[in-house]
């Protein structure tokens, strides 16, 4: 098999697992909303207006830590296996800082809630659902730890193994705090929150417990020895993270915002939407994978100062993603209506569903570039550009040509939800070319591997 073939089958083995693992994430998510839709309408909203205020809360926190994954993984390359716990535990006392502002913000929840208007038994089971999630924040920031290390060394099984321990512990916990069971009373939607705090606590328990005794962790010995926060270590991390911490807030915000803007349009486009975006969200998750095994492979061949192989690297983690993207894009224009209809039956959310899948089916090209692109870049430690790149592309692109075609009649007659559409479009091609573009450019400078303190 030739290097090229070498490298294609290991960023395939490493993005596998993970791939599980995401999958096995949002199957918890659409569980969440299933068992609390079987209680009634409004519990199943209490679950969605929850989480969109912890998802972005934590995903501000990940982002931070996703820093160190290709950081743990340069070590790996360069055989220096003995940084690599004291760089764990600076992680995890980022992890624990961070987790705790996130508790901080949501036990403040209820003041941003009262400005919504929400109904009085919404705001109650969303209060209920936030306060009981909010527990369950150390134990996702700390599972995120030590699934980058673990990542990190290119052993992405574990990442996989837990998600089914997740998944394992979400169904029987929900059925127990939504409908009560077990002499637990029944809190409906707000269980949820408690359920998914426990599948939290359970998967950061069961790392740890797999990273003490499987072997592949003996080298490393991750937990032998205890490191006092190093705060220059935490200092330059945090630097490297924030830019990709904001670049997953850029990320979410939009598409927030977006369904904002559309709400007055009425219920069926709203629905349409979603749907289209629960699609491709869903088929995001392959170059997603491909994307973090890239990162995790250039960061390793860094460490050995293969630069040439870190290049190869990036062209075939490129090269996958944009072939699986293509036949993902074919399937999406073939069966939209049989894919719409899988969410919905209302003829007139079918179609418009229908419509936003072909648009959808282009998104999908310009996103399993910029994916990888950006995964690759995390790879070289180059973590500024993804700031400046995803506001620029997300917000100033994606969003105003979005506002402008789908409510004015300033370029076009206003398009409504297809408006929206076209501008990510727009800003996901912008942010293909303005990732791959610094890519190109970080490869020609050069880079060298440096110490962090």
């Amino acid at each position: 098999m030739n290097n090229t073939g070498f490298q294609a089958k290991r960023l395939i083995q490493l993005a596998l697992p993970i791939l599980i693992a995401q999958v096995t994430q949002t199957m918890m998510g659409f569980i969440d909303t299933v068992m609390a839709g079987r209680v009634s309408a409004v519990d199943m909203a209490a679950v969605a207006v929850g989480t969109s205020l912890w998802l972005p809360a934590i995903l501000f926190v990940q982002g931070l830590l996703m820093a160190f994954t290709p950081v743990f993984s340069q070590h790996h390359g360069a055989n220096n296996q003995k940084v690599i716990p004291n760089l764990l535990f600076q992680a995890g006392y980022i992890a624990i800082i961070g987790a705790l502002g996130v508790m901080f913000f949501l036990a403040s929840s209820s003041y941003i809630l009262a400005f919504m208007d929400l109904e009085p038994e919404l705001h109650r089971l969303t209060v209920g659902y936030i306060d009981g999630i909010l527990w369950g924040a150390p134990a996702f920031a700390l599972y995120q730890v030590l699934r980058g290390c673990s990542e990190g060394i290119s052993y992405t099984m574990p990442t996989m193994i837990i998600g089914f321990v997740g998944l394992a512990v979400n169904i029987p916990a929900n059925y127990i705090f939504i409908y009560g069971e077990l002499g637990v009373p029944a809190m409906g939607g707000a269980g949820c929150g408690v359920a998914t705090a426990m599948v939290f606590w359970a998967m950061f328990i069961s790392m740890a417990i797999y990273m003490l005794v499987d072997k592949k962790f003996i080298e490393i010995a991750p937990f032998k020895h205890f490191f006092a926060p190093k705060w220059s270590t935490m200092k330059s991390m945090s630097k490297l993270g924030f830019p990709i911490a904001m670049a997953l807030f850029f990320e979410v915000s939009l598409f927030a915002v977006i369904a904002l803007f559309l709400a007055p349009l009425g219920a069926n486009v709203v629905a349409s939407h979603q749907i289209a975006l629960n699609f491709s969200s869903m088929v995001f998750m392959l170059p997603l994978s491909i994307g973090i095994a890239a990162s995790i492979r250039i960061g390793y061949y860094l460490g050995r100062e293969r630069t040439d192989i870190a290049k190869l690297v990036t062209y075939v983690a490129l090269a996958l993603s944009l072939s699986l993207a293509m036949i993902t894009a074919i399937l999406t224009v073939i069966f939209r209506q049989e894919i719409a209809l899988l969410y919905n039956d209302n003829p007139a959310v079918v179609a418009l569903a229908g419509s936003l899948m072909l648009m959808a089916a282009l998104y999908q090209i310009s996103d399993s570039i910029q994916v990888v692109a950006a995964g690759a870049l995390r790879g070289y430690k180059d973590t500024r550009s993804a700031f400046y790149i995803t506001l620029f592309s997300y917000w100033f692109v994606g969003m105003t040509l979005g506002y402008v075609l789908a409510y004015t009649d300033i370029i076009v007659p206003a398009m409504g939800a297809h408006g929206f559409w076209a501008g990510l479009i727009a800003g996901l091609t912008s942010a293909a070319f303005l990732f791959g573009g610094r890519l190109i450019y970080i490869q020609r400078k050069g880079i060298v591997f440096v110490e962090l303190d």
